[in-house]
């Protein structure tokens, strides 16, 4: 027996007995562009991704869905049950339609939530561009992963919350969290300045004077209105700030959460 594993080992035997298949090629994905959105200053090319609520005992939690203009940070969280083409597409529409201005792009990681032919359709008849992220470039969608960790981390946490729940945490998203993210809760925006170290490089610095909120940097740009959807004025989003205060907006935000997570029963165990 310990014969056989000598002419194994011989070039004669392979030659006969062993046959090597070689990996065949994957076919490419022709949904999207891998590149980075370009938007040039507009508004309307968004970025977006998907956070899961966590697992309990091999059952799934909801998923949040987060979508953040490039240029205005004008974002726009919601939740789904599952991230299934039955679930997800109702909510990506209603998502793109709450965007005060006209959605140009769509770009999403690699994911096949988003990497799929409904998706694609459905892009395709909004006439959207869809651009997804190109290997090993960690920031083409760097923005929506930032606003994962500051805004749907923060608020909602990483505890599994039941998909049953998923309805009401859509509702607290669109009525509460939106409003106050655009209109009350300032973000930081970049100046490009060149860096004194390296000629020709572009160094981003954050100053505290270009703090503002998604709809004081969207009426900032030039020929603003041009960006708005049939309806939708300047004016109308200003007078909706000006509802509530910055505080008042707050306090209504947090109310709303209490009352949403004692209807969560406690996990234990």
């Amino acid at each position: 027996m310990g014969h056989l594993y000598n002419l194994r080992a011989s070039a004669g035997y392979r030659n006969h007995r062993v046959v090597l298949t070689k990996t065949q090629p994957t076919k490419a994905i022709t949904i999207g562009v891998r590149k980075a959105p370009a938007p040039q200053g507009r508004a309307g090319f968004i970025r977006i991704d998907s956070v899961h609520q966590g697992d309990w005992d091999g059952t799934k939690g909801l998923y949040h869905i987060n979508a953040v203009d490039c240029v205005t940070q004008w974002e726009v969280v919601a939740t789904v049950q599952t991230i299934s083409e039955a679930h997800l597409l109702p909510v990506i529409e209603q998502m793109l339609e709450q965007f005060p201005f006209k959605v140009l792009g769509f770009h999403a990681d690699n994911g096949s939530e988003y990497v799929n032919h409904c998706v694609a359709e459905l892009l395709e008849k909004l006439r959207v561009e869809f651009t997804r992220s190109r290997p090993r470039r960690s920031n083409d969608n760097a923005l929506a992963e930032t606003k994962n960790g500051a805004v749907v981390r923060k608020l909602f946490g990483y505890t599994h919350i039941p998909q049953r729940h998923a309805a009401r945490f859509n509702t607290f998203c669109r009525e509460f969290l939106n409003p106050f993210l655009n209109f009350h809760r300032p973000c930081l925006f970049a100046t490009d300045k060149p860096d004194p170290k390296k000629v020709g490089r572009i160094k981003r610095v954050y100053l505290l004077k270009d703090a503002m909120t998604p709809l004081d940097k969207l009426t900032s740009l030039p020929e603003a209105g041009t960006f708005l959807r049939e309806g939708v004025t300047l004016e109308e989003l200003h007078a909706l700030a000006r509802a509530l205060t910055d505080v008042q907006a707050a306090e209504e935000l947090h109310e709303a959460r209490s009352v949403l997570f004692r209807r969560i029963p406690a996990r234990t165990g």
